[in-house]
């Protein structure tokens, strides 16, 4: 009788290990399933911050290419704004985001111009992707052009070189404003020293406080 008893109790035991065992299984199954979407998850995440790197680093070899300083040459049959809000010598803080650090310091004017600026679209000469709505090309830095203002859509050469690979491209126009426009020298927010800087229009400054 005892041993029937212990065997029973024997049996019982090794039915509910391997009743425990299989909830085990089924439990872990999920687990280990959701191990592997999350880790497919997260290899998905690190694309997309592999992506978003890349971009940034493409927006910063784009702004390394702009040739922030020039100097000073401004092109033939560009006339000297007579009556400028902003006088040659005077200070104003730049509104514009051309370039990393800009917007937000102090400028020093040191030339005022009457003139259309353009917004442009091209591809640079030396190949590469196109360049959208670059600010600004003025009517003189374009070559062979009628009155101005030129309209949007008319496909033009340039003379400018603010950017590599710009000199010599052919733009097409995608806005035109008449205004006064500047050349300025400013110390970036991020320390750069910038000499007679092509341009800046009046609606980018404003008067320092």
């Amino acid at each position: 009788m005892v041993a029937k008893k212990i065997m029973s109790m024997v049996l019982l035991s090794a039915a509910l290990t391997l009743a425990a065992c299989a909830e085990n299984t089924e439990e872990t199954l999920p687990n280990e399933m959701t191990q592997e979407e999350r880790s497919a998850m997260t290899d998905h995440n690190m694309d997309s911050i592999e992506e978003i790197e890349n971009h940034e680093a493409m927006n910063e070899m784009d702004h390394s290419s702009m040739n922030h300083s020039s100097s000073g040459e401004v092109p033939d049959g560009l006339k000297a704004a007579e009556n400028p809000t902003f006088l040659v010598g005077s200070k104003g803080i730049i509104q514009s985001d051309h370039m990393g650090g800009m917007k937000g310091a102090e400028a020093t004017i040191v030339g005022a111009y009457n003139t259309t600026v353009y917004t442009v679209s091209y591809t640079p000469t030396m190949g590469g992707a196109p360049i959208t709505n670059h600010k600004w090309v003025i009517h003189e830095e374009l070559e062979g052009v009628a009155e101005a203002p030129l309209e949007p859509g008319t496909e033009v050469k340039m003379n400018a070189d603010h950017m590599e690979g710009m000199h010599g491209a052919t733009a097409t126009i995608d806005s035109a404003e008449e205004t006064t426009v500047y050349m300025v020298d400013f110390t970036s927010i991020t320390g750069e020293q910038i000499t007679n800087h092509k341009w800046v229009t009046e609606s980018e400054l404003s008067a320092i406080e």
